[in-house]
């Protein structure tokens, strides 16, 4: 309850958006491979801004 309004650090927000791209990518690749390579692209992009954060 006390966590209730704690915001989150920038490592936890691009961690959250790489879950969710890989699962829309997981979803499109379903139905539409091209737009499924976009978003895993996308996911990459997170993934090297998150890299980039821990080592700072």
């Amino acid at each position: 309850m006390f966590g209730l309004f704690k915001k989150k650090s920038e490592a936890e927000k691009l961690r959250d958006k790489y879950k969710k791209l890989q699962k829309e990518a997981f979803d499109l690749s379903k139905t539409n491979r091209k737009a499924a390579d976009q978003k895993t692209a996308e996911a990459e992009e997170v993934a090297k801004k998150l890299e980039a954060l821990k080592k700072n």
